[in-house]
């Protein structure tokens, strides 16, 4: 059921698609960031622009205190504004 809709599952090296960023967080205790790790080196391995950061702390939300999240979407937000300069 899940192929029906899963990004890994429906990757079709073939196809072009847009630069993509990936965060996740090593705690993460819903959803394993394995899933990031796979999906980037799927990506990666067919030649994608694709980055990836992993948050050793953290849980669900990817940032352990205020600091970290702020981190978290300077990232985010300097990767759509290089995108965006593009």
């Amino acid at each position: 059921f899940i192929k029906t809709f899963s990004p890994y599952h429906l990757f079709d090296p073939a196809k072009d698609y847009p630069a993509t960023l990936f965060t996740t967080s090593t705690r993460d205790d819903r959803v394993h960031p394995g899933h990031a790790r796979k999906m980037m080196a799927k990506m990666l391995e067919a030649g994608k622009d694709v980055r990836y950061y992993e948050n050793i702390e953290g849980g669900h939300g990817g940032a352990a205190n205020n600091a970290q999240a702020a981190h978290m979407t300077a990232l985010a937000y300097t990767f759509l504004w290089d995108q965006l300069a593009k």
